[in-house]
Order: structure tokens, then sequence, then C-alpha cells
């Protein structure tokens, strides 16, 4: 899929006189350009990657520096867990350009078990820990599947990746709390970022074409600071240099019922990678095999190990950031593992840490409107070549599965009546819709198993 800016196609611009034979994904580009692209990509990500510890952090009613702590501990293994899996170890990482996050499915089973006074925090970083290691054993089982990933069940869950992130993005024009309206402060920000961005995507070329959102944050960033809407007492308060230390609150303890509810998250967070992994190798033309995607999903596996020996939970591929690699069409992988690095040195600098922080939701709300937008686009592209002609049942695998996977975005409370461990994963709408779109297109369209080697998107 190409990626056409100003009239150019963009899907390798800025990259540092790649090879012929090189693949736009194993493209590098010279030292300042990957650094200011990854830099994008962190930004893009950064107001997710840190949402997680911070609601387990007041769910349990810890301390102010015991949260901090848990933030600096996510965005250090947020870093690793990208590297490994951009850059790949072995048998381990997709090599996509891809970024890495806390999965929020883990949220729910991770306060239950942390609320237990018995395990506290060192169970749940347990559990996380039994999670990856099974998941290192899932994860060859799990690919073998990959076949059902069709392009009917791809598009669908692009689509819904977009159309599921666009409330994300209403929420922060409106100044990052859901329901609230948007002032007029707020939304002009976010128009103003908005507009700034079109501009570069229709007047500029290259590198700065490349950049349009990143340009976009930086100028709405300014105009707020400008008009006083930016507060930097947090980041005054800071230290500029901080270590985090594996095992910080205690050897990890285990506990059965823990490590399956965790080991659950992992199956789930396997679902939804899979599906993320498919739609951005639709993206960058790179087609996945089933051990692409087994090397994938143990990087998954790895990433809930590495958060439990570095005081956080399993990781998942960030949709955020495949809308990144949509709309640039910037497609190395090696500025993802920038930005991994970049997310390491913020974990061991707080001061640039809370800088990112302050920036204010609306300017994040402009470009977060265009980026989500535009893999929501990507899906219907993708859509547009599914058949579905007489004898084709995919226009129901595709009516149905929108229908499901859309539920908890039209109706937060519509599942709060379940049990409380099966409402937490209920309430993740992109995995529903790929499930969904998975049993249907098996039962409607009885789609036949392909090689472990085959081509698979």
């Amino acid at each position: 899929m190409t990626q056409i800016v100003s009239g150019q196609d963009v899907s390798d611009l800025s990259l540092a006189s790649p090879a012929a034979a090189l693949h736009p994904v194993d493209q590098s580009a010279a030292p300042f350009r990957l650094l200011v692209l990854g830099l994008q990509h962190v930004l893009t990500m950064y107001a997710g990657a840190v949402t997680v510890p911070l609601v387990i952090g007041a769910a349990l009613h810890l301390g102010a520096g015991a949260t901090a702590y848990l933030v600096s501990s996510d965005l250090l293994a947020c870093g690793l867990v990208t590297l490994i899996q951009c850059l790949g170890v072995g048998l381990i990482g997709v090599r996509l350009p891809i970024m890495m996050g806390v999965t929020f499915v883990a949220v729910g089973p991770a306060i239950a078990i942390a609320s237990n006074p018995s395990l506290g925090l060192p169970g749940m970083f347990g559990a996380s820990l039994v999670a990856g290691v099974a998941g290192l054993f899932i994860a060859p089982i799990f690919s073998r599947l990959a076949w059902l990933f069709s392009p009917v069940v791809t598009g669908t869950a692009m689509l819904l990746i977009g159309v599921t992130l666009m409330g994300v993005a209403v929420t922060w024009v409106a100044g990052g709390n859901s329901g609230a309206p948007g002032g007029l402060w707020a939304m002009g920000l976010s128009l103003l970022v908005l507009a700034v961005i079109l501009a570069l995507v229709r007047l500029s070329k290259g590198f700065v074409a490349n950049i349009a959102v990143l340009l976009g944050v930086v100028f709405g960033f300014v105009v707020a600071w400008a008009s006083g809407g930016v507060d930097f007492a947090h980041v005054a308060d800071a230290p500029w240099f901080s270590l985090v230390s594996p095992f910080h609150f205690g050897r990890p303890k285990f506990d059965l019922l823990g490590a399956l509810s965790m080991t659950i998250v992992m199956l789930i967070t396997m679902v939804e990678s899979s599906g993320m992994m498919f739609a951005l190798s639709r993206i960058v033309d790179r087609p996945l095999t089933s051990a692409d995607l087994a090397r994938g999903l143990r990087a998954d596996a790895v990433g809930a190990i590495v958060g439990g020996v570095f005081n956080s939970l399993p990781y998942t591929s960030y949709s955020q950031n495949v809308a990144i690699v949509g709309m640039t069409g910037v497609k190395s992988r090696y500025v993802c593992a920038m930005a991994g690095a970049i997310m390491i040195l913020l974990a061991t600098a707080p001061k640039l840490s809370f800088l990112v922080t302050a920036i204010p939701y609306p300017v994040l709300g402009g470009a977060a409107v265009v980026m989500f937008g535009v893999v929501a686009a990507n899906g219907v592209e993708t859509l547009g070549r599914v058949d579905y002609g007489p004898g084709s049942k995919n226009l129901y695998v595709v009516a149905l599965a929108l229908a499901v996977g859309l539920i908890p975005t039209l109706d937060a409370h519509f599942f709060d009546l379940m049990p409380p461990a099966v409402a937490s994963f209920l309430h993740n709408g992109v995995m529903l819709g790929i499930v969904t779109a998975i049993i249907l297109n098996l039962v409607l369209n009885r789609r036949a198993p392909v090689a472990a080697d085959a081509v698979l998107a």
C-alpha cells in the first residue's frame, strides 16, 4: 500500500540512500531524521502508555512516589520490548515498525490481584511473569491459526481500530475528560493543530511531510504555552535522572488464579496483536507467514516477562502508531526502534518525561483525529478488495463484526452486569470485533487452513 503526499510516493522518503534490494521496512535513515520520526511515534503513544500505571496507582491508592515509579518502569519496558519487536532477537520479534505498550486488557485483572493483601504488587508482577512464560509455549501453536486472518478479518480490524480510537481523539479534544464538553479554547486549539497538519500535508514534501503530525503538535504546544494553557509544575519538581531497578516492589509472588487470569489476558493480547500485525503488514506491503507471526507473538510473551521483571504488565502493539505508519508512509522499522530508545531515555529522565506529559490533551486530539481516521480509511480500502459477489457471505461477516465490535464504544456500560472477570475483557471492542469476524468467516465462508509457511497477508 502506498501513501501519497503532495503527489509523491513517501513510502521511502527521508531514508538515506537505501539499497534497491531492501524492502522499505528494512531501510534506515540518517540519525537526525530517525530521531525526529521516532519522537513523533513517542508523542503519539505516550498518553496511552502512561495511563495504565496511573490508573493502577489510583485504584490501589499508591503514593505519588510509587505511582511515578510505575510510570518510569512502564516506559522502560515499553522501550525494551519495542526494540525486541522491531529489531528481532533470533526467533523473537516480527521485525515490523511496531510500538509496544502496556495492554489495557490487563488493568482489571491486575487491580484484582494487587488488591489481595497477601499478594499486592508483587503478586501482580508474578502473574505477568507466568503469563509471559506460558505465552512462549502458546505463540507457535497460535501462529498456526494465522490463516484465520483473511482480508475480510484484517480489514474489519483496521476499520474498528480507527473508529474505536476516534472516541479517544474526541475525549482528548474535550480536554482529556470523557463526556466533558469541549470548550472554545480546547476545540480551537485542536482545530488549529489539525489545520497545521493538513497544510503541511498539502504544501510540503519529503521529510517535512513525513513529520507533519510532530510539527503540528509542537506548534499547538507553543500556542497553548503562550496562552497560559501549559502547566510546568510537575516538570520543575521531577528529578533529572533516576534508574529503574528490577523487582523494585519486592520479589514476585505467585498465585494460581492470578496467573490464570493474566494468561487469559495473554491469549486476548495475542488475538489483538495478530490482527494488528496483519493490518500493519498490509500497510507496509510485507506479507506475513505463520513463522513471522510466531516471532511477533513471542515478542508479546517476552514483553510480559520484561513487564514482570521491571514492575509492569504484559505488552501489545499500539494501534495509534499503526496510524502514524499509514499516514506518513514511512515504513522503516528502525524509526520505531529509535522511538523505543527514546522511551528508555524518558524512563531514566523523569523531567523529560513530565515535559511530554505537559502537552495539553486538545493538542494531541487535533493530531489524533487525522491519524485515527487514516487507520479507518485503510480498513475501508482493504475491505474494498474483499469479494462480496454471489456465494460469498463476506457482507454479513463485516456487518455483524462491526456491530459487535462497536458495542463498547457506543455504550460503555453495556457489559457492566456481566461477571467482573468477563466484563473487563468484553470492554475491548477491537478484540470482540476480530473474534466475531473470525468465527463468522469460519461458519459462513468455511475457509480451509493453509500451509504454515504460506504467505498470509
